[in-house]
């Protein structure tokens, strides 16, 4: 299937115009079609005078891409504002790399990564599976496909965000693939089920291993710490040559989904559905036996035996239980006791990896962060019950995002945070939402911790209201914008038509700290040419990309 993108690319040297050539297949060209040479634009663009460092072999293609990009590149002009500019990374297909270990439709790939640049992209994000990489027994790594990747990104000029995915792909908003974990580690959990999270009913859930055992050695011998810390170093020594230029950040997965937090409203087989509340996930042997130390420690032995008995069932309301109730018992004695303590794991658990994550990685001139859930739904209600169930002791009484903050400002973590696309009117007003609240006490949290926020959307949005409300997001007033911004998800509706416009609009908008809203339809010339692309009016010129 061939993906068209419209474009105003009017004063190309045609003998620059190649077929892109790869071992896939598929054809993948760009072409552009005559147009009257009287329409120029004139625009300098700071990103052409980036200088990028690339090994010997790419460098005569570096120089066709350089080419390429002055007469692509968006008019970028900082001035003296650069330290407001917020830069847009787009996340790409979860399927990058296949089950097998090749790289994913290289051709549409590298592709895409070119127009992507060209609407002045600071660079892309890319999950690094460990059930592909990782798959063939413990400590057998295959890094190959990834290495292609990241030699790709550089061919582009572009940055690479990597995360640490030591979750399995699949049963959760927006997966549309499954890798699950390594068949070896499955393997472990068949023969010990209390190695994954259980709900009060004994629902195991695959998608990530307890943090109740990160400790105990249960994966052939190595703790779970032990194996994600083996992990991420085999990564630094294979990509040592490119950490700090061009995969500039690693995400590092805590939890489901790569976040920190229980998976406590998993979607697989209708378990979950929203806006429930969710259930808590302390119910393997080993989260049980750490709350019976717990209680005991504190001489409450009887609270120890497990979760409240009263919080409902995944798909129900706060009002419909008695823990999470207006005046539930939530806010009692035990009630802060249990949430404390769940809580308070899953906060210890996110540190042990980042503290493993930042020794690994200190010199190597790479960021860290982490990633938060955007739990939205019940926000309204005093007890934040879909929260709680999450691991975020946040409710009209106690603020569970400031000692997430700290402990990630104390290590020199970014704060990743998502839903920054939404709008509280836009949600059904039966589920209590409100992401623009959470969105708010979020930043009023890094700020106060230090801590650096950098943002994503939650769902695939291609309209100008949900960027304009991420623009509006990432103002840097009182200094608590973003620092970045990471786009959900390159796929081939976001290169068609309006969405395209829409984003170049957008990525123009954050390099000038979202202080504009809009983009004019012209440019200094009034030759309806702007970044590179024109209105839907006037004649349209295609730049074929392949995406099969």
């Amino acid at each position: 299937m061939a993906l068209t993108l419209r474009s105003s690319i009017s004063f190309i040297n045609q003998k620059e115009i190649k077929v892109l050539k790869t071992s896939d297949d598929a054809p993948a060209s760009v072409s552009f079609a005559k147009i009257k040479p009287s329409i120029r634009l004139r625009a300098k663009s700071s990103m052409q005078e980036a200088h990028h460092t690339h090994e010997e072999g790419f460098n005569s293609e570096v120089m066709r891409k350089e080419k390429w990009e002055k007469v692509h590149a968006p008019s970028v002009a900082h001035g003296n504002n650069d330290s407001k500019r917020v830069p847009v990374y787009v996340m790409l297909p979860l399927d990058t790399v296949t089950m097998g270990g090749s790289l994913n439709k290289p051709r549409a790939m590298n592709a895409s990564l070119m127009a992507l640049k060209s609407a002045g992209v600071e660079g892309v994000m890319v999950d690094v599976w460990w059930g592909l990489v990782e798959k063939d027994g413990p400590l057998n790594y295959n890094w190959e496909a990834y290495a292609e990747l990241v030699q790709m990104v550089q061919m582009h000029g572009l940055k690479l965000q990597v995360v640490m995915s030591f979750h399995q792909c699949g049963g959760n908003v927006g997966d549309s693939c499954s890798i699950p974990l390594p068949p070896w580690v499955l393997e472990e959990i068949s023969k010990n089920p209390d190695l994954v999270y259980t709900d009060r009913s004994g629902r195991r859930n695959p998608e990530y291993i307890s943090l109740g055992c990160d400790s105990v050695p249960v994966l052939r011998g190595r703790t779970p710490l032990q194996v994600y810390a083996d992990f991420m170093r085999s990564f630094r020594d294979r990509f040592r040559d490119y950490l700090g230029s061009v995969i500039v950040e690693i995400q590092v997965g805590m939890g489901p989904c790569g976040e920190l937090r229980y998976p406590s409203y998993p979607e697989a087989n209708g378990t979950w559905r929203f806006p429930g509340i969710g259930e808590f996930q302390c119910y393997d042997k080993y989260m049980k036996a750490s709350l019976a130390a717990a209680a005991d420690a504190i001489g409450k032995k009887e609270w120890g035996g497990g979760g409240p008995h009263d919080s409902g069932q995944y798909n129900q309301f706060p009002e419909d239980t008695g823990f999470f109730r207006r005046e539930g018992t939530w806010n009692s004695e035990y009630g802060q006791f249990f949430l404390e303590w769940y809580s308070g794991k899953l906060l210890e658990h996110g540190e042990k990896i980042l503290l493993s994550a930042k020794g690994i990685f200190k010199t190597s001139g790479v960021k860290l962060s982490g990633k938060i859930a955007g739990i939205h739904w019940h926000y309204k209600a005093r007890s934040h019950a879909a929260e709680l169930t999450a691991g975020y002791n946040n409710t009209r009484n106690s603020d569970g995002y400031l000692p997430i903050a700290k402990m990630l400002a104390k290590h020199g973590v970014v704060f990743n945070f998502t839903c920054m696309e939404m709008k509280d009117r836009e949600q059904p007003g039966h589920a209590n939402c409100s992401p623009e609240g959470l969105v708010h006490q979020v930043k009023m949290a890094t700020t106060t911790a230090g801590a650096e926020l950098a943002g994503e959307n939650a769902l695939e949005r291609y309209d100008s209201d949900a960027y304009a409300q991420v623009l509006s997001t990432s103002r840097s007033d009182c200094h608590s914008g973003l620092t970045a911004f990471t786009y959900l998800r390159m796929n081939k509706r976001l290169f068609e038509g309006e969405n395209w416009r829409h984003l170049v609009e957008f990525v123009r908008s954050m390099s000038e700290g979202g202080r504009r809203q809009r983009l004019p339809d012209s440019d200094s010339h009034r030759s309806d040419l702007y970044v590179g692309h024109i209105k839907g009016t006037q004649k349209k010129l295609t730049q074929e990309v392949a995406l099969v």
